[in-house]
């Protein structure tokens, strides 16, 4: 039976090596994820990160720190947009141009009064 000693040091080794992990994944994908960088460089850091893993990941946040994090937000805002074009496909909301056009569509054919139409239009422009 162990003691409550190794079991803490083993739990904390543990931890360490799965806070590591997640940093080289992060650094990982910030590097493959940064167009700027050309493909050496990229293979530079990849085999300096199987070398001396924990020296260059630490001078790799250290450096090049804040253009990850510009990435970071460069990703989360596209990936928004996306999330807001699909949302809008699947609702089936068009451009308000196009609502417009199809209303006075609508209206000129009969199928809604006048009203109606100015109803639409409002929509559309909100």
């Amino acid at each position: 039976m162990e003691t409550l000693g190794s079991v803490l040091y083993t739990t904390l080794w543990i931890f360490a090596l799965i806070c590591y992990l997640m940093v080289l994944f992060y650094i990982l994908s910030d590097l493959f994820s940064d167009h700027g960088l050309s493909g050496w460089w990229k293979a530079v850091w990849v085999v300096f990160l199987i070398i001396l893993p924990f020296l260059t990941a630490l001078v790799y946040l250290i450096f090049r720190g804040k253009g990850m994090q510009e990435r970071a937000k460069q990703r989360y805002e596209a990936a928004q947009q996306a999330q807001t074009a699909y949302i809008q496909q699947a609702v089936g909301q068009a451009d308000p141009a196009e609502q417009i056009a199809k209303a006075k569509q609508l209206c000129d054919q009969g199928v809604i009064d006048q009203a109606e139409y100015e109803q639409l239009k409002q929509r559309a422009l909100s």
